[in-house]
């Protein structure tokens, strides 16, 4: 299992592996976003929160497609499918490296990219927060979207069509929950539906990964 990660994080430091990919997408956002709707703070703090969610899910989405997809070209999935490692912890560790290489860089970078946007101080801890939280349940739920379309040609469409709304209570809670700390609000709520989703998909959606790679592989 340690080496499968490793080889997974290896792969996607590579040219074209994806990571940084998300990253980048989420900088040119958060720099673009002000030329668009001007650069009042008043406006860009209230829709902050909004916009910070929205590039954080739409980042994680640009690699989603490569989870697997190198893998069934090559024919390593094939190998990992005959392998005495289950399908449910290959799908586990396909999650993980997906968030090391993406979510947590997202986590990390929400913080001073928050300023570019004018995020009230007070609600940066609840962001960053949210993310942690959060984004875990965004590689679960990807991985699985991209079990469902291994092998089809262009699929990256789709896993999109498919995902996005397994997203949308990830992204409500936590731009409520942004939204709460920069008007002074508990956040508790959201934070913890949040956590209540991640851990629902870490603990149930690689089994429906293993299911859907053991149909595309027959």
């Amino acid at each position: 299992m340690i080496a499968l990660l490793r080889r997974d994080l290896a792969l996607a430091v590579r040219a074209g592996g994806g990571f940084g990919l998300g990253l980048a997408f989420f900088l040119i956002l958060c720099i673009l976003v002000p030329f668009g709707v001007g650069p009042e703070s008043g406006t860009l703090a209230k829709i902050a929160p909004g916009i910070l969610w929205v590039g954080a899910l739409l980042a994680c989405l640009l690699s989603l497609d490569r989870i697997f997809q190198l893998d069934f070209e090559d024919g390593t999935l094939d190998l990992l499918a005959t392998s005495p490692l289950p399908l449910e912890g290959v799908a586990t560790l396909k999650s993980l490296a997906h968030w090391i290489t993406t979510g947590l860089p997202l986590t990390m970078a929400a913080a001073p990219l928050g300023q570019l946007l004018s995020l009230p101080a007070q609600a940066t801890p609840w962001l960053v927060l949210g993310l942690a939280l959060g984004t875990p349940a965004l590689s679960v739920i990807g991985t699985f979207g991209a079990a469902l379309t291994v092998g089809l040609k262009r699929g990256g469409l789709l896993i999109s069509l498919l995902v996005l709304p397994l997203y949308m209570p990830t992204l409500l809670f936590g731009a409520e929950a942004a939204r709460r700390g920069a008007e002074g609000l508990d956040a508790t709520t959201p934070l913890l539906l949040m956590a209540g989703i991640s851990a629902g998909c870490v603990a149930l959606l690689p089994f429906a990964t293993a299911a859907a790679l053991r149909m595309n592989l027959r």
